[in-house]
């Protein structure tokens, strides 16, 4: 399946996360990392639209002296 992982493994990653966290942190932690995953990939599409670069003109210069 996932080079060499089967469903008895899978099954068995998915109990050790409940375990560790519990059922109601589960679906949190993934819609975390779904957001950092969009945050990323959008960020790689489009670096002018990054947090902290509002400042800059069009040519690339900061607007501070």
């Amino acid at each position: 399946m996932f080079g060499g992982i089967g469903i008895p493994e899978l099954v068995l990653i998915v109990l050790a996360l409940l375990l560790l966290f519990g059922a109601k942190r589960i679906p949190l932690i993934a819609r975390g990392l779904g957001e950092g995953i969009r945050n990323f990939k959008g960020g790689i599409r489009e670096p002018d639209r990054l947090p902290g670069r509002e400042d800059e003109d069009d040519d690339g210069r900061s607007g501070a002296p």
